[in-house]
C-alpha cells in the first residue's frame, strides 16, 4: 500500500528503517529513503527560482519547466544511489561510517542486495536522461543545453569518484546548485542568460555548499582513514570552518548588492535577514572545533556543524523563494518601477 506518511517524513529528515519496515514500504517511500530526499529537496528549490525568474522575464512554460525539474530532482537522487553503491563496493561505507549512522543505507543495513541498488540507479537515471532528451528536442538541440546535458551527466557519474576524492566534490556542488542548476533552467525556459540572475544563484549555491562542506568536516576524521580527500581532509578543520562560515555569510552579501546595486532585486528580499538567528547560531556554531561527542540532550549525533547549515539553509533557501516570488509578482504586475 502507499504510505503517504513515510513520502512525507522522507522528504522532511532522512529516515532509518529495519528490514521489515522496508519491505513494507511502496517503491516511491523506498526511493525516497534511498535517494535521501530530504536532502535531494534542495533540486525542487533551485528550480523553483529558475522558474520565477523566467516568469519574471515573461518566458515562463509550466509543462516545460516541471519536466524538467523532476528530471533534476531525479537525477539528484540517481547520483545518491550511485553514491552509496559505489562507496558500498570500494569498502568506504563499512564498520560504522559516518553515512551509515545518520540514515538508512540499504546496502549496509542488507534492507536489498547490490542487484536491486543498480536497479533503481538504471531506472531512476534512464527516467533523468528522458527529461534532459526532452529538454533538448524542446530547445530544439541548442548548444548550450546539449553542453549542460553532458556537463550533468559526467558530474553525476563522477562526483563520488574521483571529483569528491580531489577535493573537488564541494566546488561542483556549488556551481551546479547554484549558477549551473538556476541559471540552466533559466536558459531552457528563456534561451538566454542573464547576469544578473547567474549572481543571484551564487547565494543558493553557496548555501547548499555550505551544508556539504558541514557533513565532510563532521566526517572528516573516517574520511582520512578511508583516504577520500574531501576539501575539509585536504585544508584541514579550521580553515574548512571560516569558508563554511563565508559561505554563509557571503549569500546574505550578494542578495543585498542585488537589492541596492543593480536594483535587480526590490527591498523584498530583506526578508532572508528572518533567517539570520539561525545564521549566527550556524556561524556560532562553526566558529569552535567539532566537540568529540554530543552535548547533553543533542539529538542528532554524529551530524553536527551539517545540522546547522541544514537548518539555516532550508529557511534562508525558503525565505529567498518567497521574496523572489514577491519580488517577481511586482515586476511582472509592474509595480517596481518606484525601485528600478
Amino acid at each position: 500500500m502507499i504510505n503517504f506518511t513515510m513520502w512525507k517524513n522522507a522528504l522532511i529528515a532522512l529516515q532509518k528503517v529495519d528490514k521489515a519496515q522496508w519491505d513494507s514500504l511502496d517503491v516511491i517511500s523506498k526511493w525516497f529513503i534511498l535517494t535521501r530526499a530530504a536532502v535531494t529537496t534542495v533540486t525542487l528549490f533551485s528550480c523553483m527560482i529558475a522558474g520565477l525568474f523566467a516568469w519574471r522575464a515573461g518566458q515562463f512554460e509550466f509543462l516545460p519547466w516541471l519536466i524538467v525539474t523532476l528530471g533534476l530532482f531525479i537525477a539528484h537522487g540517481t547520483n545518491n544511489i550511485l553514491n552509496d553503491y559505489t562507496d558500498y563496493v570500494r569498502g568506504v561505507d563499512t564498520d560504522n561510517y559516518f553515512r551509515t549512522e545518520y540514515g538508512a543505507h540499504p546496502l549496509v543495513h542488507n534492507l536489498h542486495d547490490k542487484r536491486t541498488q543498480l536497479t533503481y540507479f538504471v531506472v531512476s537515471g534512464a527516467l533523468a536522461v528522458l527529461a534532459g532528451v526532452y529538454a533538448l528536442f524542446y530547445t530544439r538541440f541548442d548548444p548550450w543545453v546539449i553542453g549542460l546535458f553532458a556537463f550533468g551527466a559526467l558530474s553525476l557519474l563522477f562526483y563520488t569518484w574521483p571529483l569528491k576524492h580531489l577535493a573537488l566534490g564541494e566546488f561542483f556542488i556549488f556551481i551546479i546548485w547554484g549558477p549551473v542548476m538556476i541559471g540552466g533552467v533559466y536558459y531552457v525556459l528563456t534561451r538566454a542568460f542573464d547576469w544578473n540572475v547567474i549572481l543571484a544563484a551564487i547565494p543558493v549555491g553557496l548555501s547548499v555548499a555550505s551544508i556539504n562542506m558541514g557533513k565532510h568536516i563532521d566526517k572528516m576524521l573516517s574520511d582520512k582513514e578511508r583516504k577520500v580527500t574531501t576539501l575539509p581532509v585536504f585544508i584541514g578543520q579550521t580553515a574548512a570552518r571560516y569558508l563554511t562560515m563565508a559561505s554563509i555569510l557571503l549569500a546574505y552579501l550578494i542578495v543585498l548588492y542585488l537589492i541596492f546595486v543593480p536594483r535587480f532585486f526590490t527591498p523584498v528580499l530583506l526578508i532572508i535577514f528572518f533567517a539570520a538567528k539561525l545564521a549566527i547560531i550556524a556561524l556560532t556554531v562553526l566558529s569552535k572545533p567539532r566537540p568529540e561527542g554530543p552535548p547533553e540532550g543533542y539529538p542528532a549525533w554524529p551530524i553536527w556543524f551539517s545540522g546547522f547549515a541544514f537548518m539555516h539553509n532550508r529557511r534562508f533557501t525558503l525565505l529567498l523563494i518567497l521574496g523572489i516570488l514577491v519580488d517577481t509578482l511586482l515586476h511582472v504586475l509592474g509595480w517596481a518601477g518606484w525601485w528600478a
